[in-house]
């Protein structure tokens, strides 16, 4: 057996402390990041007085706000929001799905985008899917400046509104001044 020309080394067996140790450190690093947090995010308004002072961007809050849906005797009810930069202005936008009360059954769904106006009352800017086109909404989300739903549907007015038989993937995104929509990549339909 032929002998290394270099030395053994203490510090490349590890031993129980070396492992402790290793621990501790560890533990200190984990302590000490959740201490130090970045600040909130804020977006900067431009102010024509001060041109520096930092606002705090609210997405619109949907109750209380005026849909365009007839409910008749019932009201309108918010059965989902979700909140993003949907036109890349750096202020959030909410997007609504909103439906008449109903005791029973499974009332057709609006979506709506909501945006904060001068005022300060939200209001609705744009209509996704009206209420008239027999959509129940599923899968509902605000990512990435685009809105994405499953949507449940029929076939014809002879199906029951218990049992939709349709489903359809959608994705809307801001472009040139509108919502456009398509169909996002991997979407099947039944």
């Amino acid at each position: 057996m032929q002998q290394s020309a270099v030395p053994e080394l203490a510090h490349t067996h590890a031993r129980p402390i070396h492992w402790v140790a290793t621990a501790t450190a560890l533990s200190a690093v984990v302590a000490l990041s959740t201490l130090l947090q970045p600040d909130p995010a804020t977006a900067v308004q431009a102010d024509a007085r001060t041109r520096s002072a930092p606002v705090t961007a609210v997405a619109p809050d949907p109750t209380g706000v005026d849909f365009p849906i007839e409910c008749g005797p019932t009201k309108a009810v918010v059965a989902k929001k979700a909140s993003g930069d949907l036109d890349g202005d750096g202020v959030p936008e909410t997007v609504a799905v909103v439906h008449c009360e109903a005791g029973s059954g499974t009332p057709p769904d609006g979506v709506y985008v909501l945006t904060q106006g001068s005022a300060t009352e939200p209001r609705v800017v744009a209509t996704l899917i009206a209420p008239k086109d027999r959509f129940t909404v599923k899968d509902f989300a605000v990512r990435d400046g685009a809105v994405t739903a499953t949507l449940l549907g029929y076939s014809s007015i002879d199906v029951p509104s218990c049992c939709p038989d349709l489903t359809d993937r959608a994705k809307w995104q801001w472009k040139n001044g509108a919502f456009v929509r398509s169909t996002p990549s991997g979407a099947l339909g039944v």
